[in-house]
């Protein structure tokens, strides 16, 4: 199936409750970076894509109707081109609050203190430092360096993305203004919460 939406915004922008969130408004699955852990075949893809080789996203794409968090947000141009109906959502944070959520989780994890348990755990760290790389240079304990490189991608998918294909959200402010961008109804469940920090820090390692 081709990709219905384009996720553009960085991990720790409530990508996690996004993904669950659009798969309840039929935008599912969705893919995020929990699928890699379950799927290494669509690591190498990605590592190639960060080095500018080409790469066929069906490789990775064909079974899900979106995609939000790494690695498909670090490719949010690329897929606009392939997926030229897609809508492209940019989920947003403060950068200051976005930056102690960054350094408490994914930053430890671009140190290597901690690690995912998944079986490929070598060829997963070296798509990571790919991608790491194209983001924020190599700064991973950098605060400053950090909040730059995640304003820089904001203002270049904001600078990038047609007005009209562009939704920009947070996650805080629930159901209404995400489905009235999307054109669907208010589910009447609450919208979900999940991974927050502290629950990403439990999380087996």
């Amino acid at each position: 199936m081709p990709l219905r939406l384009i996720g553009a915004g960085f991990g720790r922008t409530g990508t996690l409750t996004q993904k669950i969130a659009l798969e309840q408004l039929g935008f599912g699955p969705c893919h995020h970076m929990v699928e890699v852990f379950g799927h290494p075949e669509h690591t190498a893809v990605f590592t190639a894509a960060a080095r500018g080789e080409a790469v066929d996203w069906e490789d990775v794409y064909r079974d899900y109707a979106a995609t939000v968090d790494a690695p498909g947000c670090v490719f949010w141009r690329q897929l606009m081109d392939r997926y030229p109906d897609a809508p492209v959502l940019l989920t947003v944070r403060d950068s200051e609050s976005w930056c102690d959520s960054f350094e408490a989780t994914i930053g430890k994890v671009f140190a290597r203190a901690i690690a995912p348990p998944i079986p490929n755990i070598e060829e997963w760290r070296t798509m990571l430092d790919e991608l790491r790389q194209l983001t924020f240079g190599d700064a991973y304990d950098d605060r400053a360096a950090l909040i730059a490189g995640f304003e820089r991608h904001n203002d270049a998918v904001r600078a990038g993305v047609p007005g009209e294909r562009l939704i920009e959200y947070n996650v805080a402010d629930g159901w209404a203004p995400l489905c009235a961008a999307l054109g669907v109804p208010v589910p009447d469940t609450p919208f979900p919460r999940t991974n927050t920090r502290e629950e990403w820090i439990e999380m087996p390692q």
